[in-house]
């Protein structure tokens, strides 16, 4: 599409993009629009436990919102499903090394 998105970037050049067309605070809110698990089944991002992330995960992989929706799932502790790429366990795991090294950077 007029070269925009041939270069390993391609994510950051979308959202770039897609930040350039919103305020910021529609921008926080409107990343839900451009993802693609929007697209699919939802069921593959709610497996029953013990139940298999890969087909989720991968879906997260070519998302051009993948940063902002792992963001919101950190910042809002949601407990269910994958967002971002990620399980609920390494959600956790993000979210203990944030504390952690904001606590030896005081």
């Amino acid at each position: 599409m007029w070269g925009l998105f041939e270069a390993d970037n391609d994510n950051k050049d979308v959202n770039k993009i897609i930040k350039a067309f919103f305020t910021q605070e529609e921008t926080d809110s409107q990343w839900r629009e451009y993802a693609l698990c929007s697209q699919t089944n939802p069921t593959a991002f709610f497996p029953e436990k013990g139940g298999s992330t890969k087909d989720a995960k991968k879906v997260c992989t070519n998302c051009v919102v993948k940063s902002e929706c792992l963001a919101y799932a950190i910042e809002n502790d949601v407990r269910f499903g994958i967002w971002g790429g990620k399980s609920e366990r390494e959600r956790r795991k993000i979210k203990n090394a944030n504390k952690k090294s904001i606590a030896l950077a005081s």
